[in-house]
């Protein structure tokens, strides 16, 4: 039942079907009041059309029409209803919960507190604000909104309301603090301090928010991080499975042709042997046969019967010279060596599709690099667009500033690079010497250097026209298929590697692993001496073009 139903005078505005206010209420010509719905949905139900309070029968279903006046009636008392249920409601809600503050006026049940006044010290509920509101003295009086322990906004030395913001002690004060503690400093309203500090607040509440945005977006950066690792994660183990299920299948395949070999060897020597002893008891049997007739004629005592026999059987029958007939056991070295080397055929193609593929992701990082004539050895001649360099025979009068090398005909890039991952290529054509490679920003540029990486040097070299090497401590001998003419380098500077490549031939010359880079890493570049014209090409910087 709807909360009218408390009401006094209810009976008269309940429909008898539902219980509750009428709602389009009608009125059948006995004189009863019913919804118009209810009454409907009474007679859609039963077979008589009657009423459902004086049981009076109709003859025909009554055509019904809204009462206009009670309806009216019915508004109004509805709305009566509501207006009390909601003055009732609110009455109920005007005690102070925990953690509003209560009236500090009312006795017994604590109201809810609408102001607190900051002459007073006290705060108001609805029923004990209202001289504030009506009595002129008390209007002037300052309201705001309830707040608890009034006595801290009171000055504990003058016992009076704190009213000024000395800017000087940035602190707040009151009005005698200003002309006795106070009275050479800059004060003002506290309202004037609080608009700009609250103007302050908003500033860096929107700082505060740009901070959030930066950190969410950084959240969305590191979560799209991870998912691209898993997809390159995800395309590296499918790639590994696709090519280590292919040599898998490589080696099995080698290992069965192998000793299908050997035993196709040994079915044959079998077979030759076979064929000769079924050839040999062949021609024993015949013997036997033979030295039979022979032991029968000799044991004869018929003179005329051996001497007519005796032609035939004095030669032996005609049988094979056995004497140089041997079985030789088939050779089987350099058959497994053959195999192996037919593996490694196959392993060096799949090594280089590897590496084909990798090259190619790893020039994704390329980078633009020039050349720094600060750090370039006076030797040492720079093309204009710092792309090229060669030694020369001539030292020139360079200022031997601190970022120059001074004995070793070396020059850096002008990048820098303190993380991600970067890659340029270097043309050494028609060079018999030279070091390639990257140095952090902390090497030792003058004297004697040695290019290791405990120096700061990760680097690979040629030396004498065809000798290759890795500047590793100790030094790597490389054995190279080709002579490189035009080298990749790879870094990862998190993941502490360098690695190079023979771009043409796409293979993998050598890699550094397990750097440890805290420094700025350069570009190095070193195209050793001139040697009297033999060494005169330059190391070019050439542009990336993805390999296909």
């Amino acid at each position: 039942m709807s909360a009218a139903s408390c009401l006094r005078s209810e009976d008269q505005f309940l429909c008898s079907i539902c219980l509750d206010v009428f709602t389009d209420p009608v009125t059948t010509s006995c004189g009863h009041n019913f919804c118009k719905n209810c009454i409907t949905e009474h007679w859609n139900s039963n077979d008589q059309y009657l009423c459902p309070i004086c049981k009076e029968v109709f003859k025909t279903r009554p055509k019904l029409k809204v009462n206009t006046l009670f309806s009216e009636m019915v508004s109004q008392f509805r709305q009566e209803a509501q207006q009390k249920a909601s003055s009732s409601s609110s009455s109920e809600q005007q005690a102070a919960k925990p953690g509003e503050v209560p009236c500090d006026v009312c006795t017994g049940i604590k109201l809810k507190a609408l102001k607190s006044c900051l002459v007073c010290l006290t705060s108001y509920c609805e029923t004990h604000l209202e001289p504030h509101l009506t009595m002129s003295r008390l209007k002037r009086q300052q309201l705001m909104d309830p707040v608890e322990n009034l006595e801290d906004r009171m000055c504990m030395k003058h016992d009076k309301s704190l009213e000024l913001f000395c800017k000087t002690d940035q602190t707040c004060v009151c009005m005698l603090c200003s002309v006795l503690d106070h009275k050479t400093h800059e004060f003002v309203p506290l309202k004037e301090e609080y608009e700009g500090k609250k103007a302050e607040l908003g500033r860096t509440e929107a700082e505060i928010q740009q901070m959030i945005q930066k950190r969410r977006l950084k959240i969305q950066e590191i979560k799209h991080s991870v998912d691209l690792s898993k997809e390159d994660a995800d395309r590296e183990k499918a790639e590994g499975v696709q090519v280590f299920t292919a040599l898998k299948e490589s080696v099995e395949r080698s290992l069965n042709e192998l000793i299908e070999t050997i035993e196709e060897k040994q079915r044959t020597t079998e077979k030759q042997a076979e064929d000769f002893i079924k050839e040999l008891e062949q021609e024993i049997s015949e013997l036997v046969k033979r030295s039979s007739e022979m032991k029968q004629l000799s044991h004869s005592e018929d003179h005329l019967h051996l001497l007519q026999n005796f032609p035939s059987l004095k030669a032996a029958p005609p049988t094979k010279d056995w004497t140089e007939v041997s079985i030789r056991p088939p050779s089987y070295e350099g058959t497994v060596v053959r195999a192996v080397t037919q593996l490694e055929e196959t392993l060096s193609k799949e090594m280089k599709k590897l590496v084909e593929a990798e090259l190619k992701r790893v020039q994704q990082y390329a980078v633009d690099v020039t050349l720094d004539p600060d750090t370039a050895h006076p030797k040492l001649i720079l093309s204009d667009d710092e792309k090229q360099v060669n030694c020369g025979d001539v030292k020139k009068n360079l200022p031997d500033n601190p970022e120059r090398f001074s004995d070793c005909v070396s020059v850096l890039g002008k990048q820098s690079f303190s993380s991600g991952r970067f890659y340029f290529e270097v043309q050494v054509k028609e060079k018999t010497k030279w070091t390639l490679g990257v140095a952090r920003e902390s090497i030792n540029r003058k004297g004697k250097i040695t290019a290791r990486p405990q120096n700061g040097y990760w680097s690979i070299r040629l030396r004498n026209g065809n000798e290759y090497s890795a500047c590793n401590d100790p030094s790597v001998i490389l054995s190279l298929k080709s002579q490189p003419q035009k080298v990749g380098v790879f870094v990862d500077y998190e993941e502490g590697l360098v690695s190079f490549y023979d771009v043409d031939a796409a293979a993998l010359i050598y890699s550094f692993t397990g750097c440890s880079f805290t420094d700025k890493l350069y570009p190095y570049f070193c195209p050793r001496s001139n040697d009297g014209g033999k060494n005169s090409a330059p190391q070019i910087i050439c542009p990336v073009n993805q390999t296909e």
